[in-house]
């Protein structure tokens, strides 16, 4: 099989990044957007805050369907510094679940503990080993100390269904606050007991998330979509946005869509000896990176 006109799938999880992200729920990785990059970022966010009616300097402010705000932030969907490490955990059924952005000023509101995701009957109810939503925060401004509005979590959390803290500002066992500069990335688990600390000092803190999922879970921020503005994304952006006419194509997309990405290490659209040639690509069962590294355990 010779390789096709398609994009391998970008590099995802390490074995040890994997290790340490079951354990603790969320995974950082400092300093891997480029200062040029941060500072474009920044300029899109204070041209999408000044645009909106709702937006003071003083106050906290927060949008969803970000994406679909400025090119900028739509670039993002698909970025090979995130997107491989997605789609290690949802592979060929990657979708967009939302995406935010967040200002928080001195003085601005905080959050109160939480996880993300269903209340009444929490994900890990259906999914007790893998996220069925995985938040990617890209940090724009340094946050270095907690008094900066730090996130705060509880390491190892995402596998409990309860906290005694819930919906209150009180501190919490084994707490910690998630400190890093500027350019940095993070992953957390949707099941992550999580806050925000208030933001007590004078710089103000900007940063995006990127929620993907299961393309069968229910989107978080969105119905459908402009037409026209999707039609000015790429073929993976597109397909990760997923938005369909028919609802079933949620859970088995069209064969158009097949496949999202070419395998990291050989560029190929299928993994080998598991099918028959004939059978169609978006009729097979292509295993995730996670389910091959637990089968192999």
């Amino acid at each position: 099989m010779e390789e096709l006109n398609h994009r391998r799938a970008p590099r995802g999880f390490t074995h040890e990044q994997w290790s340490r992200f079951c354990e603790d729920g969320f995974l950082v990785l400092e300093n891997v957007i480029e200062p040029d990059v941060v500072d474009e970022l920044l300029l899109a966010v204070d041209r999408v805050a000044a645009a909106h009616p709702k937006f003071s300097p003083d106050r906290y402010f927060g949008i969803k369907r970000l994406v679909e705000t400025d090119s900028v932030f739509a670039r993002l969907i698909d970025d090979p510094r995130h997107v491989g490490f997605v789609y290690d955990v949802y592979g060929e059924l990657l979708k967009l679940h939302l995406s935010e952005m967040f200002v928080r000023p001195p003085g601005s509101k905080t959050t109160e503990w939480h996880p993300d995701g269903a209340r009444a009957l929490p994900y890990p109810v259906f999914s007790p080993e893998l996220p069925l939503q995985l938040r990617v925060g890209y940090w724009l401004t340094d946050v270095v100390v907690a008094e900066q509005g730090a996130l705060v979590v509880v390491p190892g959390s995402h596998r409990r269904q309860y906290l005694d803290q819930y919906t209150t500002h009180e501190p919490a066992g084994q707490e910690k606050a998630v400190l890093l500069p500027a350019g940095s990335i993070t992953l957390h688990h949707c099941d992550l007991w999580h806050r925000v600390e208030p933001n007590a000092s004078n710089s103000i803190r900007k940063n995006l998330y990127f929620s993907y999922c299961p393309s069968w879970v229910t989107s978080g921020d969105r119905h459908r979509s402009d037409p026209q503005w999707l039609a000015t994304l790429n073929r993976e952006q597109r397909i990760i946005v997923r938005d369909y006419d028919e609802p079933y194509h949620y859970a088995k997309p069209p064969a158009e869509d097949f496949p999202l990405f070419l395998t990291r290490e050989e560029g190929l659209d299928r993994d080998r000896g598991l099918y028959r040639d004939d059978v169609p690509l978006h009729l097979r069962h292509r295993p995730t990176t996670i389910q091959k590294w637990q089968s192999e355990s």
